[in-house]
């Protein structure tokens, strides 16, 4: 079964295993995560779960949540969710930025933890549509943006800013 889960303690050995294997860069996803120590993690994961609440905020951040993609008892990707978008997020990576570990791409779970974020964020987003941003080269992670009822809103030379509507049609 596929669902997702926000970064918890009861979690944080699979969470940790799973986060540290992401390369620090894919794709635009930017990953501080990478190859850290269980310890670091366990600090990491109290801060995690504090800026999801929008508490200890370094200057110029917004709240952000992190979900997990799980398929039963594995972790298939993570999608980290901003509630709101400061001046920096509009141009830059928007609401949603996501990760699909290799072993599950091309299956389907990027495209259904996105729309299933998407149900789970709909009424908290506070703009009318959901930004996202994706490089020009990531042509799966495109698709899966327009699957979910995206269009390009605009592009520049390395990068499409995709646009979601808010509310449902």
């Amino acid at each position: 079964m596929l669902y997702l889960k926000t970064a918890n303690y009861e979690d944080i050995e699979k969470e940790w295993l799973f986060q540290r294997a992401i390369p620090a860069e894919e794709n635009s996803f930017i990953n501080e995560y990478h190859n850290v120590s269980r310890e670091a993690f366990d600090n990491a994961l109290d801060t995690i779960i504090s800026h999801s609440k929008g508490l200890n905020l370094p200057e110029g951040y917004v709240p952000q949540t992190i979900y997990y993609l799980w398929d039963d008892d594995k972790i298939a990707g993570t999608f980290h969710f901003r509630h709101y978008l400061c001046e920096s997020l509009v141009e830059g990576s928007g609401h949603i930025g996501y990760y699909i570990a290799p072993e599950f791409r091309g299956k389907g779970y990027a495209s259904q933890g996105l729309k299933m974020l998407i149900d789970e964020i709909r009424n908290t987003v506070h703009e009318d549509e959901i930004y996202l941003r994706v490089d020009k080269n990531n042509t799966a992670s495109l698709k899966v943006m327009l699957k979910n009822g995206g269009y390009i809103h605009h592009e520049d030379e390395q990068k499409y800013y995709v646009r979601i509507k808010h509310t449902e049609e």
